[in-house]
């Protein structure tokens, strides 16, 4: 089973709290698999992860720049088997994985201002907890992340 953390997004935007948590990912010695909504997203975050400046270098590609078992950390909106070999998932814009097994932990990031997004995350926990997943809650504060489940 995976650990499932489910990040509730309040103070930075998903552009700007994303590569941080990227960046302790790498920091690990560790491959993610980032899974987005829409090829749009794919894109977007694309550009994002380029123009990082915390952290300032955040290897990358998606199916548009190929060679996926080369990258460190590989942008789709296929839920697929991971091409780089990833032990993490990061999920955004409300992506869904029927793959959570696959990996050691999943990110699960959602945005707090759009209440859709809130029950879609809800939702998402209850599958995860009902498939026997480890779970934790975090959320933005002042300082950082702060474990509240």
């Amino acid at each position: 089973m995976a650990e499932v953390a489910f990040y509730h997004l309040t103070r930075l935007p998903l552009e700007l709290a994303l590569p941080k948590l990227l960046g302790r990912v790498l920091g690990t010695g560790g491959r993610a698999v980032v899974l987005c909504g829409s090829e749009e997203r794919v894109a977007a975050l694309d550009d994002a992860l380029w123009t990082s400046t915390d952290p300032d270098w955040l290897p990358h590609g998606s199916a548009k720049s190929g060679h996926a078992a080369m990258q460190p950390i590989w942008l789709t909106a296929e839920d697929a088997p991971a091409p780089n070999g990833a032990r993490f998932l990061v999920l955004v814009d409300g992506a869904d994985s029927t793959r959570l097994s696959d990996y050691d932990r999943v990110l699960d990031l959602f945005d707090g201002a759009d209440e859709a997004a809130v029950a879609a995350a809800r939702r998402r926990w209850s599958a995860a907890k009902a498939a026997g997943h480890a779970l934790s809650y975090w959320q933005q504060g002042a300082r950082g992340w702060e474990k509240k489940a």
